[in-house]
C-alpha cells in the first residue's frame, strides 16, 4: 500500500523556521528519524519512507503554498495513489500553538495552500493533519504573523508536538484515518 504525505511550506531560507512551513518540519522529523533523505525531483523535495510494509512517499512541494496543489496531484498520479491515502500536513491560525487534529475532509478554512490541493484534485475529500499555529497577532497582522518566526517559548514547546504530529501521520498509515481520528484527535 502507498500513501503520499504532503508537508505544505514554502521553499528558501527566508521561509526557514516559520509557521507556515511546519508541514515541512513535520516531514523533516519523520524524515531524520529514519534516516530518509529528500531528494529535489519535480514538484518537490521527495523521499521515500517504508514503515511496516507501507511505502510513504513524503512530499515537500517546491512550488509554494499557494500552488501546493500541482505537487500533490503530480505525485498522486505519478505513484497511482488513491485520494484515501493521502495526507497533507498544514498550519493552522483557527488551532491554539500546538494542537493537532486530524481530518477526513473539510473546507480549506482560507488556506490558500489547502484551496489550490481542492482545486487540483477536484475535491475536498482528502485527508488533513492541520497543526495549531495560534492567533497571536494584532488585527491585520496576519500574514506577518504566519511568515514569522517562532518564539524562543513556542520553539522549546515546539518538538514534542513535532513527534507526535510523526506519530498521527504513522498511525494513519497502520491503523487507518478513524482510528487514528479517535486515538488522537482529543489529546
Amino acid at each position: 500500500m502507498k500513501y503520499l504525505i504532503a508537508g505544505l511550506g514554502n521553499i528558501g531560507a527566508e521561509y526557514r523556521n516559520t509557521r507556515h512551513n511546519i508541514g515541512f518540519n513535520v516531514l523533516d522529523a519523520l524524515a531524520g528519524a529514519s534516516n530518509v533523505v529528500f531528494e529535489d525531483i519535480r514538484y518537490g523535495a521527495v523521499g521515500e519512507l517504508s514503515l511496516k510494509g507501507q511505502k510513504l512517499i513524503l512530499l515537500k512541494p517546491s512550488t509554494y503554498m499557494n500552488l501546493s496543489g500541482n505537487a500533490v496531484r503530480y505525485w498522486m498520479t505519478k505513484e497511482n495513489i488513491p485520494l484515501e491515502n493521502v495526507l497533507v500536513v498544514v498550519d493552522d491560525l483557527a488551532l491554539p500553538f500546538g494542537i493537532l487534529r486530524l481530518k477526513q475532509k473539510g473546507s480549506d478554512a482560507g488556506h490558500n495552500g489547502l484551496k489550490n490541493i481542492q482545486e487540483m484534485v477536484g475535491t475536498n475529500a482528502y485527508s488533513r493533519l492541520r497543526f495549531g499555529i495560534g492567533n497571536d497577532f494584532p488585527k491585520g497582522r496576519q500574514i506577518d504573523f504566519v511568515l514569522g518566526q517562532w518564539s524562543d517559548e513556542e520553539m522549546v514547546a515546539l518538538q514534542p508536538r513535532i513527534e507526535i504530529a510523526c506519530d498521527i501521520i504513522k498511525s494513519f498509515c497502520l491503523a487507518g484515518v478513524q482510528n487514528t481520528m479517535n486515538q488522537y484527535n482529543n489529546k
